[in-house]
């Protein structure tokens, strides 16, 4: 059953997605080379813990993995690109980091994923990232009401292509609100026009992820960790965002994003920042 929010239930779910934008952001910040991964795991279970948030992945066990999941963020580095299972691991310098987060607080989820450098950039893994953090602007910009979940597809699609990747039609987006997973599947890539007519209350969660070089994917034995089947290196951007009225409002914007574009609508003279309602990082 696809469930569409009020405007109350969108601003109670706006709560949720901030605190998940914050600590993503804290991770990010924390992540450099010779921390360990469960340091960052610990760092989000006390987050959530003094927020008291509940964490849609602790008891996470869908039928794909060797449930349920037992953290509270997938950590992903290099090759590893979904679900990445949080062990001792020190990261090093140009490692590539996916950190995936998503709660519950009073009754509302919201999910997000930001993709990281650990220290020494390289050029084509800046450009991986890139591609998906273009792909999620340009699906955000097209999740309007009139238009259809292929439309959203084609967007991220359309931003692969263009940046030589190919893309793997198994995990995407999907529908999202009282429980991290509700109906709809959002692939990442598809034909416009297609799949179901966007109404304002839908709220979704947009997540383009590529690999590098396959569109193949392999599980780690741990049966959650899912790889590139070559060994390519992977990037993965993800928000949770409402359709209005007006335009997409992102429910998970990070913090110091947000203050940089409301920094920029003062000096426009404006009253709304545009992070509130436009596509960002």
């Amino acid at each position: 059953m696809i469930e569409h929010k009020s405007p109350r239930d969108i601003e109670r779910m706006h709560v949720t997605g901030r605190f998940v934008g914050q600590v993503l952001e804290e991770l990010g910040d924390l992540a450099a080379v010779g921390v360990d991964l469960m340091d960052l795991e610990h760092h989000a279970r006390r987050r959530i813990k003094e927020r008291g948030a509940v964490s849609c992945y602790w008891d996470y066990a869908p039928s794909f993995g060797k449930g349920p999941f037992r953290n509270v963020v997938c950590l992903s580095v290099n090759d590893a690109v979904l679900h990445g299972l949080p062990h001792p691991y020190k990261l090093r310098d140009g490692d590539v980091l996916t950190m995936d987060m998503a709660v519950t607080i009073d009754g509302w989820s919201a999910d997000s994923a930001h993709t990281v450098i650990v220290g020494t950039p390289a050029a084509e893994d800046v450009k991986l990232i890139e591609a998906t953090e273009v792909a999620l602007d340009s699906a955000i910009r097209v999740a309007r009401p009139g238009n259809r979940i292929g439309d959203i597809s084609a967007a991220i699609g359309a931003v692969a292509a263009e940046y030589g990747y190919r893309v793997n039609l198994e995990f995407g987006g999907h529908g999202i609100g009282r429980t991290m997973h509700e109906d709809l599947h959002i692939p990442n890539d598809g034909r416009p026009g297609r799949g179901w007519k966007l109404r304002p209350g839908l709220t979704i969660a947009i997540e383009p992820w590529f690999a590098r070089g396959t569109d193949k994917i392999v599980y780690d034995p741990d049966g959650w960790t899912i790889r590139s089947a070559d060994g390519s290196r992977t990037a993965h951007s993800e928000h949770t965002v409402a359709v209005t009225e007006d335009a997409p409002l992102i429910l998970t914007t990070r913090p110091r994003r947000l203050a940089e574009e409301q920094g920029l609508a003062e000096e426009q003279g404006t009253t709304t920042a545009p992070n509130s309602r436009t596509p960002s990082s």
